[in-house]
């Protein structure tokens, strides 16, 4: 097919000057496009995931595109000066979540403790993990560590914009809280939070500073707006975060470990039998001892946990144990039956990473959430397996412990 084309006159050439100043306009363009581009130390950012852009979006709503900070204190769970006051790992998980679910309804940054406290109680290597090396020994000992070294604070802000309380950022949010005087920050106590994210008394102010309750971050008082997590731990529909959410935020030197760990299991089941603490009694005014947990010790033995999860793990299966447990050959009697396996089978890939049993155990944790069969020792809800039926959470009734089977029996 034939193209016609219109032949027009030859057009004017353009002014010189025109022409100087149209190339200066677009170099000065590209400089800046690149210097901005290598400031940001990244030539291109990988692509966000929807999560990621909802969060980054809403942050950058709320606070009309400038990141606003919430500092709650800088150690979780402890009443006194020393860190052998602090709670374990759990509480510290929980009371951390409700600081983190406040940031999220607040729409700000949060400012999150550089250092977590380990009390001496929490970390006792017990059998099922030792070493020999001096240094090891040494670091096991430290009464805290790095909280970068438990949890990968780049992903969690995937979530909730996460700084440490040791960082330049946050020494830079300090300084500007000063210089901007009552703009600054906001020291809140018994504020809801309703009120923290609609008065603009609150909600323009750069810095929250709600430090928490001498004895615990999960009493600091939201009045009546308080976190469901904090003020009712039973309603979990009422949580925003899941109580798989930092577990999955462990660290990637300890997920890494991990799935080595799991690679080498294959096929697997686990249970976690938690005794030590939970095992404690004490005398009534009638020289009776009696405990919170009265079926615990009976049913965290061998022979009752060979019974309780037979219809659960076929013979023959590895079977992972990660306790608290310290006597040696405690979980023995459970080989007449299963392929045993503990975080001391892996000393090679672990001692390399682990400094602490708060560390040990976010790695034992997502080594048990990869099993097929994952048998808790408290049932916190209906579809979980558990070694026991006593609730973890007790009303503070302390009762004579049981040692025989409820019916009377001896067989399974």
């Amino acid at each position: 097919m034939a193209i016609h084309r219109s032949f027009k006159s030859k057009p004017k050439p353009r002014s010189p000057i025109i022409i100087l100043i149209a190339s200066i306009a677009v170099v000065s363009f590209l400089y800046l496009f690149s210097s901005l581009i290598s400031t940001s130390g990244v030539p291109f950012s990988p692509p966000k995931t929807t999560l990621e852009k909802f969060v980054l979006k809403n942050y950058k709503k709320a606070n009309n595109g400038l990141e606003k900070y919430l500092y709650w204190g800088n150690r979780i769970d402890c009443p006194g000066k020393h860190c052998g006051s602090c709670e374990g790992l759990g509480h510290q998980e929980s009371s951390l979540r409700c600081a983190l679910e406040e940031a999220i309804v607040l729409q700000r940054t949060f400012v999150m403790p550089s250092r977590m406290c380990i009390n001496p109680i929490h970390n006792k290597k017990g059998i099922l993990h030792q070493a020999s090396n001096a240094s090891f020994e040494e670091r096991w000992a430290d009464n805290s560590c790095a909280m970068d070294s438990l949890f990968d604070l780049d992903l969690m802000s995937n979530t909730v914009p996460v700084i440490l309380d040791n960082s330049k950022m946050w020494y830079k949010v300090l300084s500007t809280s000063m210089k901007l005087g009552s703009r600054g920050v906001a020291h809140v106590e018994g504020v809801g939070r309703a009120d923290l994210k609609g008065k603009s008394l609150y909600s323009n102010i750069l810095l929250i500073n709600r430090t928490a309750s001498p004895l615990s971050w999960e009493e600091v008082v939201l009045s009546n707006e308080r976190f469901m997590e904090c003020k009712d731990r039973k309603n979990r529909s009422a949580i925003m975060l899941p109580y798989s959410f930092l577990p999955s935020m462990a660290a990637k030197e300890l997920r890494d470990a991990a799935e080595k760990i799991k690679a080498v299991l294959g096929d697997y089941d686990a249970i976690h039998v938690r005794r030590g603490d939970k095992l404690k009694t004490r005398k009534d005014r009638f020289g009776v001892a009696r405990t919170l947990h009265p079926h615990l010790d009976r049913d965290t033995h061998p022979e009752f946990i060979l019974c309780r999860i037979a219809k659960w793990v076929a013979p023959g299966r590895t079977l992972f144990i990660a306790s608290n447990e310290r006597t040696p050959g405690f979980f023995s009697p459970l080989s007449v039956r299963y392929k045993l396996a503990y975080s001391s089978n892996f000393s090679r890939i672990l001692d390399t990473v682990v400094e602490n049993n708060y560390q040990l155990f976010m790695i034992e944790r997502l080594i048990m959430m990869g099993a097929k069969s994952f048998i808790r020792t408290f049932k916190q809800d209906n579809t979980e397996l558990s070694l026991t039926d006593d609730p973890k959470k007790n009303t503070k009734v302390w009762q004579i412990p049981v040692y025989t089977r409820d019916d009377g029996g001896d067989d399974c």
